[in-house]
């Protein structure tokens, strides 16, 4: 099917050039990148998963945690 578009003349001459230099017609190139734009994009991409090491601690914290006061007070130790 044949129809008429009126493109901007630096887009029109990106496409020229692109199609020359991937050797295709212009039709070929345009009908490709529409098709590419108009295609479903694929949404089954993997997450990434971080590995993150697993350190042993020396012993377990000697202040409740659930005690926001202690563990200010914990923090605010200077270290021996």
């Amino acid at each position: 099917m044949k129809t008429t578009i009126e493109l901007d003349d630096a887009l029109l001459a990106e496409v020229r050039r692109r199609a020359a230099a991937e050797k295709k017609t212009m039709k070929a190139f345009l009908e490709e990148a529409i098709l590419a734009r108009l295609r479903p994009q694929p949404r089954s991409r993997s997450r990434y998963r971080a590995d993150l090491p697993v350190v042993a601690g020396t012993r377990p914290p000697a202040v409740d945690v659930a005690d926001r006061r202690a563990l200010y007070d914990l923090l605010d130790e200077e270290p021996t």
